[in-house]
């Protein structure tokens, strides 16, 4: 089992006021299969934002290459060689 880079770009409706409003977004996931890293944008949009997964668009799953990610937090995760609990 190789855990993969996956770019996820979708739409998702934010705000609950009176005028939502749908933006898009780009999110870089770890994950092992691309099932997996399209349950971890759920899961971060409806624990950060409160979005209900009805309200979220994913228009693409794609792996790309690790250099290829701009996403800070995910290089530094790349480059670790263990972790320590």
């Amino acid at each position: 089992m190789d855990v993969k880079v996956y770019r996820v770009s979708g739409t998702a409706l934010f705000g609950a006021s009176k005028y939502p409003v749908r933006q898009k977004f780009v999110k870089y996931v770890t994950a092992v299969r691309p099932e997996d890293a399209v349950e971890q944008i759920y899961s971060w949009f409806g624990s950060k934002n409160k979005i209900k997964r009805h309200n979220i668009k994913i228009t693409e799953v794609k792996e790309v290459n690790p250099q290829e990610v701009e996403d800070k937090y995910i290089r530094d995760l790349l480059r670790l060689d263990k972790i320590i609990l």
